[in-house]
Protein backbone atom coordinates (compact mmCIF):
# COMPACT_ATOMS: atom_id res chain seq x y z
CA UNK A 1 0.00 0.00 0.00
CA UNK A 2 3.10 2.81 1.10
CA UNK A 3 6.42 2.54 -0.59
CA UNK A 4 8.92 1.80 1.93
CA UNK A 5 11.59 4.84 1.94
CA UNK A 6 14.19 4.76 4.87
CA UNK A 7 11.59 7.24 6.54
CA UNK A 8 8.65 4.99 6.78
CA UNK A 9 11.05 2.02 7.24
CA UNK A 10 12.16 4.02 10.16
CA UNK A 11 8.10 4.14 11.31
CA UNK A 12 7.72 1.18 10.68
CA UNK A 13 10.21 -0.16 12.68
CA UNK A 14 9.39 1.98 15.64
CA UNK A 15 6.33 1.40 15.58
CA UNK A 16 6.57 -2.55 16.14
CA UNK A 17 8.94 -1.77 18.79
CA UNK A 18 6.58 0.40 20.75
CA UNK A 19 3.75 -2.11 20.23
CA UNK A 20 5.84 -5.45 21.79
CA UNK A 21 6.97 -3.22 24.39
CA UNK A 22 3.44 -1.93 25.35
CA UNK A 23 2.48 -5.90 25.43
CA UNK A 24 4.96 -6.50 27.46
CA UNK A 25 4.33 -3.88 30.25
CA UNK A 26 0.56 -4.61 29.96
CA UNK A 27 1.42 -8.07 31.59
CA UNK A 28 4.12 -6.87 33.82
CA UNK A 29 2.16 -4.30 35.58
CA UNK A 30 -1.27 -6.89 35.39
CA UNK A 31 1.10 -9.66 36.97
CA UNK A 32 2.48 -7.56 40.28
CA UNK A 33 -0.49 -5.03 40.82
CA UNK A 34 -4.15 -6.31 42.09
CA UNK A 35 -6.70 -5.81 40.56
CA UNK A 36 -9.45 -2.78 41.56
CA UNK A 37 -12.53 -4.05 42.10
CA UNK A 38 -14.47 -1.49 40.32
CA UNK A 39 -18.10 -1.26 39.33
CA UNK A 40 -16.89 -2.01 35.60
CA UNK A 41 -19.54 -4.49 33.17
CA UNK A 42 -17.88 -8.09 34.63
CA UNK A 43 -20.26 -10.53 32.51
CA UNK A 44 -20.14 -14.25 33.64
CA UNK A 45 -17.69 -17.00 31.90
CA UNK A 46 -19.78 -19.34 30.14
CA UNK A 47 -17.00 -21.79 29.56
CA UNK A 48 -14.68 -23.77 31.95
CA UNK A 49 -11.16 -22.39 31.41
CA UNK A 50 -8.29 -24.72 31.26
CA UNK A 51 -4.51 -24.07 31.94
CA UNK A 52 -4.00 -22.68 28.84
CA UNK A 53 -6.76 -20.56 29.18
CA UNK A 54 -5.34 -19.27 32.16
CA UNK A 55 -2.06 -18.79 30.59
CA UNK A 56 -3.81 -16.26 28.18
CA UNK A 57 -5.75 -14.41 31.12
CA UNK A 58 -2.36 -13.77 32.53
CA UNK A 59 -0.31 -12.39 29.67
CA UNK A 60 -3.31 -10.70 28.30
CA UNK A 61 -6.05 -10.05 30.25
CA UNK A 62 -4.77 -6.63 30.94
CA UNK A 63 -6.16 -5.72 28.19
CA UNK A 64 -9.58 -6.81 28.27
CA UNK A 65 -10.48 -3.59 31.16
CA UNK A 66 -13.15 -1.05 31.12
CA UNK A 67 -15.10 -1.27 27.68
CA UNK A 68 -12.95 -3.95 26.59
CA UNK A 69 -14.92 -6.07 28.23
CA UNK A 70 -18.20 -4.84 26.44
CA UNK A 71 -16.65 -5.34 23.11
CA UNK A 72 -15.27 -8.77 23.97
CA UNK A 73 -18.75 -9.56 25.19
CA UNK A 74 -20.35 -8.69 21.86
CA UNK A 75 -18.06 -10.44 20.37
CA UNK A 76 -18.59 -13.54 21.80
CA UNK A 77 -22.72 -13.32 22.49
CA UNK A 78 -23.95 -10.28 19.94
CA UNK A 79 -26.38 -7.57 21.42
CA UNK A 80 -28.21 -8.99 24.33
CA UNK A 81 -28.45 -6.00 26.28
CA UNK A 82 -29.93 -2.21 25.56
CA UNK A 83 -26.10 -0.73 27.23
CA UNK A 84 -24.44 -2.75 24.52
CA UNK A 85 -25.73 -0.68 21.60
CA UNK A 86 -23.34 2.37 22.87
CA UNK A 87 -20.55 0.24 21.10
CA UNK A 88 -21.06 0.14 17.72
CA UNK A 89 -20.01 -3.10 15.65
CA UNK A 90 -17.01 -2.39 13.17
CA UNK A 91 -14.33 -3.26 16.35
CA UNK A 92 -16.35 -6.78 17.20
CA UNK A 93 -16.79 -7.90 14.16
CA UNK A 94 -12.87 -7.41 12.92
CA UNK A 95 -12.78 -9.44 16.42
CA UNK A 96 -14.79 -12.09 15.42
CA UNK A 97 -12.63 -12.45 12.15
CA UNK A 98 -9.52 -13.02 14.36
CA UNK A 99 -11.44 -15.68 16.50
CA UNK A 100 -12.18 -17.54 13.03
CA UNK A 101 -8.69 -17.65 11.92
CA UNK A 102 -7.54 -19.50 15.46
CA UNK A 103 -10.37 -21.77 14.58
CA UNK A 104 -7.40 -24.81 15.03
CA UNK A 105 -6.74 -23.47 18.27
CA UNK A 106 -10.59 -23.74 19.82
CA UNK A 107 -10.03 -27.05 21.41
CA UNK A 108 -7.48 -26.18 23.66
CA UNK A 109 -8.45 -22.59 24.07
CA UNK A 110 -11.96 -21.18 24.85
CA UNK A 111 -13.85 -18.52 22.76
CA UNK A 112 -12.71 -15.95 25.37
CA UNK A 113 -9.12 -16.62 25.31
CA UNK A 114 -9.28 -16.52 21.57
CA UNK A 115 -10.98 -13.26 21.56
CA UNK A 116 -7.89 -12.09 23.81
CA UNK A 117 -5.39 -13.42 21.43
CA UNK A 118 -6.96 -11.53 18.78
CA UNK A 119 -7.36 -7.97 20.21
CA UNK A 120 -3.73 -8.52 20.89
CA UNK A 121 -2.81 -9.51 17.55
CA UNK A 122 -5.24 -7.08 15.37
CA UNK A 123 -4.95 -4.29 17.45
CA UNK A 124 -1.33 -4.28 17.35
CA UNK A 125 -1.53 -4.99 13.93
CA UNK A 126 -3.77 -1.76 13.53
CA UNK A 127 -2.15 0.50 15.43
CA UNK A 128 1.07 -0.14 13.27
CA UNK A 129 -0.71 0.33 10.20
CA UNK A 130 -2.65 3.64 11.24
CA UNK A 131 1.44 5.10 12.52
CA UNK A 132 2.12 4.17 8.32
CA UNK A 133 -0.97 5.93 7.55
CA UNK A 134 -0.81 9.01 9.63
CA UNK A 135 2.78 9.39 8.26
CA UNK A 136 1.62 9.09 4.60
CA UNK A 137 -1.04 11.58 5.29
CA UNK A 138 1.81 13.49 7.23
CA UNK A 139 3.93 13.72 3.69
CA UNK A 140 0.97 14.70 1.90
CA UNK A 141 -0.48 17.77 3.93
CA UNK A 142 2.54 18.85 5.48
CA UNK A 143 5.09 19.09 2.32
CA UNK A 144 7.69 18.49 5.07
CA UNK A 145 9.55 15.45 5.66
CA UNK A 146 10.86 16.67 8.71
CA UNK A 147 7.43 17.63 10.44
CA UNK A 148 6.20 14.17 8.97
CA UNK A 149 9.00 11.94 10.17
CA UNK A 150 8.41 13.36 13.97
CA UNK A 151 4.72 13.46 13.95
CA UNK A 152 4.65 9.63 12.94
CA UNK A 153 7.16 8.59 15.42
CA UNK A 154 5.09 10.57 18.11
CA UNK A 155 1.95 8.53 17.53
CA UNK A 156 4.33 5.20 18.11
CA UNK A 157 4.34 7.13 21.93
CA UNK A 158 1.16 8.61 22.28
CA UNK A 159 -0.67 9.43 25.22
CA UNK A 160 -3.43 7.18 24.13
CA UNK A 161 -1.00 4.23 23.26
CA UNK A 162 -2.78 1.87 26.02
CA UNK A 163 -6.29 2.28 23.83
CA UNK A 164 -4.33 1.44 20.67
CA UNK A 165 -3.72 -2.25 21.97
CA UNK A 166 -6.29 -2.60 24.75
CA UNK A 167 -10.11 -4.39 23.34
CA UNK A 168 -10.81 -0.99 22.43
CA UNK A 169 -12.01 0.46 18.88
CA UNK A 170 -9.44 3.54 18.57
CA UNK A 171 -6.86 1.48 16.76
CA UNK A 172 -9.18 0.40 14.35
CA UNK A 173 -10.62 3.80 14.11
CA UNK A 174 -7.47 5.60 13.31
CA UNK A 175 -6.20 3.61 10.74
CA UNK A 176 -9.51 3.93 8.83
CA UNK A 177 -9.41 7.55 9.28
CA UNK A 178 -6.41 8.43 8.86
CA UNK A 179 -6.13 6.18 5.37
CA UNK A 180 -9.55 7.75 4.39
CA UNK A 181 -8.24 11.52 5.21
CA UNK A 182 -5.02 10.59 3.08
CA UNK A 183 -6.90 8.72 0.26
CA UNK A 184 -8.81 12.52 0.24
CA UNK A 185 -5.57 14.05 -0.05
CA UNK A 186 -4.48 12.04 -2.97
CA UNK A 187 -8.03 13.02 -5.24
CA UNK A 188 -9.63 9.32 -4.23
CA UNK A 189 -13.09 10.62 -2.94
CA UNK A 190 -15.03 7.38 -3.70
CA UNK A 191 -12.26 5.51 -1.81
CA UNK A 192 -12.00 8.06 1.24
CA UNK A 193 -16.08 8.06 1.47
CA UNK A 194 -15.86 4.66 1.12
CA UNK A 195 -13.19 4.62 4.72
CA UNK A 196 -14.94 7.34 5.79
CA UNK A 197 -18.26 5.41 5.83
CA UNK A 198 -16.73 2.36 7.39
CA UNK A 199 -14.55 4.07 10.54
CA UNK A 200 -18.71 5.90 11.36
CA UNK A 201 -19.46 2.13 11.35
CA UNK A 202 -16.94 1.61 14.51
CA UNK A 203 -16.89 4.95 16.47
CA UNK A 204 -20.21 7.20 16.29
CA UNK A 205 -17.25 10.23 16.04
CA UNK A 206 -16.90 9.33 12.53
CA UNK A 207 -20.04 11.39 11.57
CA UNK A 208 -18.28 14.48 12.03
CA UNK A 209 -15.49 13.59 9.22
CA UNK A 210 -18.40 13.82 6.69
CA UNK A 211 -16.54 17.56 7.13
CA UNK A 212 -13.70 16.79 5.07
CA UNK A 213 -15.84 15.68 1.64
CA UNK A 214 -17.95 18.75 2.18
CA UNK A 215 -15.47 20.84 2.52
CA UNK A 216 -13.42 19.06 -0.37
CA UNK A 217 -15.94 19.76 -1.90
CA UNK A 218 -16.74 22.94 -1.36
CA UNK A 219 -12.46 23.79 -3.14
CA UNK A 220 -13.51 22.29 -5.98
CA UNK A 221 -16.73 24.01 -6.73
CA UNK A 222 -15.49 27.42 -6.14
CA UNK A 223 -11.75 26.94 -8.18
CA UNK A 224 -14.53 25.56 -10.90
CA UNK A 225 -16.56 28.94 -11.07
CA UNK A 226 -14.10 30.77 -13.43
CA UNK A 227 -14.19 28.05 -16.36
CA UNK A 228 -17.55 26.14 -16.02
CA UNK A 229 -21.56 27.03 -16.36
CA UNK A 230 -21.95 28.09 -11.69
CA UNK A 231 -25.66 26.71 -11.50
CA UNK A 232 -24.20 23.04 -12.81
CA UNK A 233 -21.86 22.74 -10.77
CA UNK A 234 -24.22 24.95 -7.59
CA UNK A 235 -26.03 21.67 -8.36
CA UNK A 236 -23.38 19.06 -8.56
CA UNK A 237 -22.34 20.25 -5.10
CA UNK A 238 -25.62 19.74 -3.77
CA UNK A 239 -25.40 16.02 -5.33
CA UNK A 240 -22.24 15.45 -3.72
CA UNK A 241 -23.15 16.74 -0.76
CA UNK A 242 -26.40 14.98 0.35
CA UNK A 243 -24.69 11.66 -1.55
CA UNK A 244 -21.34 12.00 1.15
CA UNK A 245 -24.13 12.50 4.22
CA UNK A 246 -25.92 9.90 3.50
CA UNK A 247 -22.61 7.60 2.54
CA UNK A 248 -21.33 8.25 6.14
CA UNK A 249 -24.75 8.30 8.04
CA UNK A 250 -25.55 4.58 6.13
CA UNK A 251 -23.95 2.68 9.09
CA UNK A 252 -25.11 4.61 12.01
CA UNK A 253 -28.88 4.38 10.84
CA UNK A 254 -28.35 0.54 9.70
CA UNK A 255 -27.40 0.38 13.80
CA UNK A 256 -30.11 2.31 14.90
CA UNK A 257 -32.24 0.52 12.85
CA UNK A 258 -30.94 -3.18 14.01
CA UNK A 259 -31.23 -1.95 17.88
CA UNK A 260 -35.12 -0.96 16.91
CA UNK A 261 -35.69 -4.25 15.37
CA UNK A 262 -34.40 -6.00 18.73
CA UNK A 263 -36.31 -3.82 20.97
CA UNK A 264 -39.32 -2.64 19.61
CA UNK A 265 -40.72 -5.38 17.00
CA UNK A 266 -42.15 -8.20 18.75
CA UNK A 267 -40.11 -11.68 17.73
CA UNK A 268 -36.74 -10.46 16.92
CA UNK A 269 -34.95 -10.79 20.09
CA UNK A 270 -32.37 -13.75 20.47
CA UNK A 271 -32.65 -16.86 22.70
CA UNK A 272 -30.07 -15.73 26.29
CA UNK A 273 -28.50 -18.16 28.23
CA UNK A 274 -29.28 -18.32 32.25
CA UNK A 275 -26.71 -17.13 33.14
CA UNK A 276 -27.01 -14.24 31.60
CA UNK A 277 -30.28 -13.19 31.78
CA UNK A 278 -29.48 -13.32 35.54
CA UNK A 279 -27.05 -10.91 35.10
CA UNK A 280 -29.40 -8.63 33.77
CA UNK A 281 -32.26 -9.41 36.60
CA UNK A 282 -29.29 -8.63 39.36
CA UNK A 283 -27.91 -5.37 37.93
CA UNK A 284 -30.88 -4.30 36.37
CA UNK A 285 -29.90 -4.52 32.44
CA UNK A 286 -32.66 -4.25 29.68
CA UNK A 287 -33.05 -7.31 27.84
CA UNK A 288 -35.01 -7.83 23.98
CA UNK A 289 -37.56 -9.92 25.77
CA UNK A 290 -39.03 -7.25 28.30
CA UNK A 291 -40.78 -4.54 28.23
CA UNK A 292 -40.20 -1.47 25.13
CA UNK A 293 -38.00 0.78 26.15
CA UNK A 294 -39.26 4.22 26.16
CA UNK A 295 -36.94 5.10 22.77
CA UNK A 296 -39.42 2.67 20.48
CA UNK A 297 -42.27 5.65 21.10
CA UNK A 298 -40.20 8.55 19.74
CA UNK A 299 -40.30 10.00 16.57
CA UNK A 300 -36.80 9.35 15.71
CA UNK A 301 -36.19 6.04 17.85
CA UNK A 302 -32.36 6.45 18.30
CA UNK A 303 -31.16 4.04 21.05
CA UNK A 304 -27.96 5.34 20.75
CA UNK A 305 -28.94 9.19 22.06
CA UNK A 306 -31.04 7.25 24.52
CA UNK A 307 -28.09 5.02 26.03
CA UNK A 308 -25.68 7.90 26.39
CA UNK A 309 -28.49 9.74 28.58
CA UNK A 310 -29.70 7.12 30.47
CA UNK A 311 -26.77 4.79 31.25
CA UNK A 312 -23.82 7.20 30.90
CA UNK A 313 -25.36 10.30 31.87
CA UNK A 314 -23.50 11.91 28.61
CA UNK A 315 -24.85 15.67 27.72
CA UNK A 316 -24.59 19.39 28.15
CA UNK A 317 -22.49 20.59 30.92
CA UNK A 318 -23.23 17.45 32.84
CA UNK A 319 -19.74 16.45 33.97
CA UNK A 320 -18.95 19.65 35.55
CA UNK A 321 -19.19 18.09 38.87
CA UNK A 322 -16.88 19.58 41.62
CA UNK A 323 -15.70 15.70 42.16
CA UNK A 324 -14.50 15.04 38.68
CA UNK A 325 -12.54 17.89 38.73
CA UNK A 326 -9.42 15.10 38.74
CA UNK A 327 -10.54 14.12 35.53
CA UNK A 328 -10.35 17.78 34.25
CA UNK A 329 -6.95 17.70 35.17
CA UNK A 330 -6.01 14.26 33.33
CA UNK A 331 -7.95 15.49 30.40
CA UNK A 332 -6.29 19.06 30.90
CA UNK A 333 -2.92 18.48 28.60
CA UNK A 334 -4.77 17.38 25.24
CA UNK A 335 -7.01 19.85 25.63
CA UNK A 336 -3.97 22.53 25.74
CA UNK A 337 -2.73 21.26 23.18
CA UNK A 338 -5.14 21.28 20.87
CA UNK A 339 -6.16 25.13 22.27
CA UNK A 340 -2.62 25.94 21.29
CA UNK A 341 -2.52 24.68 18.02
CA UNK A 342 -5.69 26.51 17.40
CA UNK A 343 -4.41 29.63 18.51
CA UNK A 344 -1.41 29.25 16.89
CA UNK A 345 -2.94 28.54 13.58
CA UNK A 346 -5.55 31.33 13.50
CA UNK A 347 -3.21 34.11 14.68
CA UNK A 348 -1.16 32.98 11.67
CA UNK A 349 -3.77 32.56 9.43
CA UNK A 350 -6.60 34.79 10.06
CA UNK A 351 -7.83 35.89 6.78
CA UNK A 352 -7.35 31.76 5.59
CA UNK A 353 -9.43 31.20 8.85
CA UNK A 354 -12.13 33.58 7.77
CA UNK A 355 -12.44 32.27 4.38
CA UNK A 356 -13.24 28.75 5.48
CA UNK A 357 -9.94 27.45 4.08
CA UNK A 358 -10.87 28.85 0.82
CA UNK A 359 -8.70 31.64 -0.02
CA UNK A 360 -5.00 32.27 1.63
CA UNK A 361 -5.12 36.03 1.47
CA UNK A 362 -7.09 39.15 0.93
CA UNK A 363 -5.47 39.25 -3.15
CA UNK A 364 -4.62 36.18 -3.70
CA UNK A 365 -7.65 33.21 -4.12
CA UNK A 366 -5.12 30.36 -4.85
CA UNK A 367 -3.29 28.41 -2.57
CA UNK A 368 -0.93 27.18 -5.53
CA UNK A 369 2.02 27.11 -3.13
CA UNK A 370 1.15 26.16 0.52
CA UNK A 371 3.44 27.00 2.90
CA UNK A 372 5.07 23.77 4.33
CA UNK A 373 4.50 22.18 7.51
CA UNK A 374 1.76 22.74 10.25
CA UNK A 375 0.97 26.34 9.43
CA UNK A 376 0.14 24.95 5.64
CA UNK A 377 -3.02 25.86 4.60
CA UNK A 378 -3.66 22.58 3.67
CA UNK A 379 -4.04 22.09 8.13
CA UNK A 380 -7.16 24.59 7.93
CA UNK A 381 -10.00 21.75 7.69
CA UNK A 382 -8.11 19.20 10.20
CA UNK A 383 -7.61 21.63 12.60
CA UNK A 384 -11.31 22.47 12.65
CA UNK A 385 -11.87 19.15 13.18
CA UNK A 386 -10.20 18.74 15.99
CA UNK A 387 -11.59 22.17 17.33
CA UNK A 388 -15.10 20.40 17.24
CA UNK A 389 -14.11 17.14 18.76
CA UNK A 390 -11.92 19.18 21.47
CA UNK A 391 -15.22 21.51 22.48
CA UNK A 392 -17.63 18.60 21.76
CA UNK A 393 -16.22 16.44 24.01
CA UNK A 394 -15.35 18.97 26.60
CA UNK A 395 -18.93 20.48 27.22
CA UNK A 396 -20.89 17.22 26.43
CA UNK A 397 -18.72 13.73 26.85
CA UNK A 398 -17.09 12.15 30.21
CA UNK A 399 -14.19 14.53 29.79
CA UNK A 400 -11.64 11.85 30.96
CA UNK A 401 -11.32 10.05 27.35
CA UNK A 402 -10.39 13.07 25.37
CA UNK A 403 -6.88 11.63 25.20
CA UNK A 404 -7.94 8.60 23.31
CA UNK A 405 -10.70 10.34 21.99
CA UNK A 406 -8.64 13.09 20.14
CA UNK A 407 -5.68 11.02 19.93
CA UNK A 408 -7.07 8.46 17.69
CA UNK A 409 -9.15 10.97 15.49
CA UNK A 410 -7.21 13.99 14.88
CA UNK A 411 -3.65 14.04 13.27
CA UNK A 412 -3.54 17.79 15.10
CA UNK A 413 -1.99 16.23 18.17
CA UNK A 414 0.56 15.11 16.71
CA UNK A 415 1.18 17.76 13.91
CA UNK A 416 1.25 20.43 16.40
CA UNK A 417 4.05 18.23 18.82
CA UNK A 418 5.88 17.99 15.92
CA UNK A 419 5.94 21.89 14.50
CA UNK A 420 7.02 22.88 18.26
CA UNK A 421 10.06 20.21 18.39
CA UNK A 422 11.13 21.50 15.15
CA UNK A 423 10.98 24.74 15.68
CA UNK A 424 11.74 25.19 19.01
CA UNK A 425 14.88 22.33 19.69
CA UNK A 426 18.10 23.37 18.99
CA UNK A 427 19.29 20.17 19.42
CA UNK A 428 17.22 18.47 16.16
CA UNK A 429 19.36 20.54 14.19
CA UNK A 430 22.65 19.57 14.88
CA UNK A 431 21.41 15.77 14.57
CA UNK A 432 23.23 13.16 12.19
CA UNK A 433 20.57 12.89 9.10
CA UNK A 434 21.11 10.58 6.10
CA UNK A 435 20.00 11.50 2.24
CA UNK A 436 16.81 9.91 1.15
CA UNK A 437 15.00 10.18 -1.86
CA UNK A 438 11.51 10.67 -1.56
CA UNK A 439 8.79 10.06 -3.98
CA UNK A 440 8.39 12.29 -6.55
CA UNK A 441 4.75 13.92 -6.22
CA UNK A 442 5.22 14.27 -2.73
CA UNK A 443 8.29 16.13 -2.43
CA UNK A 444 11.16 17.96 -3.99
CA UNK A 445 14.22 15.91 -4.57
CA UNK A 446 17.64 15.82 -2.17
CA UNK A 447 15.34 16.22 0.77
CA UNK A 448 17.13 14.97 3.96
CA UNK A 449 15.39 13.04 6.78
CA UNK A 450 16.81 12.71 10.42
CA UNK A 451 16.94 8.80 12.05
CA UNK A 452 14.98 8.43 14.77
CA UNK A 453 15.20 11.82 16.21
CA UNK A 454 13.15 11.31 18.93
CA UNK A 455 15.17 8.59 20.20
CA UNK A 456 18.09 10.60 20.54
CA UNK A 457 16.20 13.40 22.29
CA UNK A 458 15.46 11.02 25.22
CA UNK A 459 18.75 10.11 24.90
CA UNK A 460 19.95 13.64 25.23
CA UNK A 461 17.20 14.68 27.70
CA UNK A 462 19.14 17.00 29.93
CA UNK A 463 20.03 19.15 26.90
CA UNK A 464 17.01 19.61 26.06
CA UNK A 465 14.74 22.56 25.49
CA UNK A 466 12.11 23.26 27.62
CA UNK A 467 9.25 22.43 25.31
CA UNK A 468 11.08 19.25 23.84
CA UNK A 469 10.57 18.30 27.65
CA UNK A 470 7.35 19.03 28.09
CA UNK A 471 6.13 17.43 24.53
CA UNK A 472 8.34 14.42 25.72
CA UNK A 473 7.36 14.32 29.57
CA UNK A 474 3.48 13.91 28.22
CA UNK A 475 3.44 11.88 26.00
CA UNK A 476 6.15 9.49 27.69
CA UNK A 477 4.33 9.83 30.85
CA UNK A 478 0.76 8.83 29.76
CA UNK A 479 1.80 6.45 27.84
CA UNK A 480 3.44 4.70 31.66
CA UNK A 481 0.67 5.73 33.67
CA UNK A 482 -2.05 4.59 31.33
CA UNK A 483 -0.72 1.32 31.14
CA UNK A 484 -0.13 1.04 34.89
CA UNK A 485 -3.81 2.08 36.04
CA UNK A 486 -6.10 0.71 32.77
CA UNK A 487 -4.68 -2.79 33.19
CA UNK A 488 -5.52 -3.18 36.64
CA UNK A 489 -9.03 -1.20 36.30
CA UNK A 490 -7.84 1.57 37.85
CA UNK A 491 -9.49 4.66 36.69
CA UNK A 492 -7.97 5.33 33.29
CA UNK A 493 -10.87 5.03 31.26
Amino acid sequence: MWPLDPSRKEVLRFAVSCRVLTLMLQALFNAIIPDHHAEAFSPPRLAPSGSLDQLVEGLLGGLSRWDAEHFLFIAEHGYLYEHNFAFFPGFPLVLLVGTELLRPLRGLLSQRSCLLISVASLNSLLSVLATVALHDLSCVVLRCPRQAFYAALLFCLSPANVFLVAGYSEALFAFLTFSAMGQLERGRSWTSGLLFALATGVRSNGLVSVGFLLHNQCRGFFSSLVVLNPLKQLLKLMASGCLSVLTLSLPFALFQYYAYTQFCLPGSAHSIPEPLVQLAVDKGYRIAEGNKPPWCSWKLPLIYNYIQDVYWNVGFLRYYELRQVPNFLLAAPVAILVAWATWTYVTTHPWLCLTLGLQRNKNNKALEKPDPGFLSPRVFVYLVHATVLLLFGGLCMHVQVLTRFLGSSTPIVYWFPAHLLQNQEPLLRSLETESWTPLAEDFPPRQKIPRNSIMELLYNWKTCSSVTRYILGYFLTYWLLGLLLHCNFLPWT
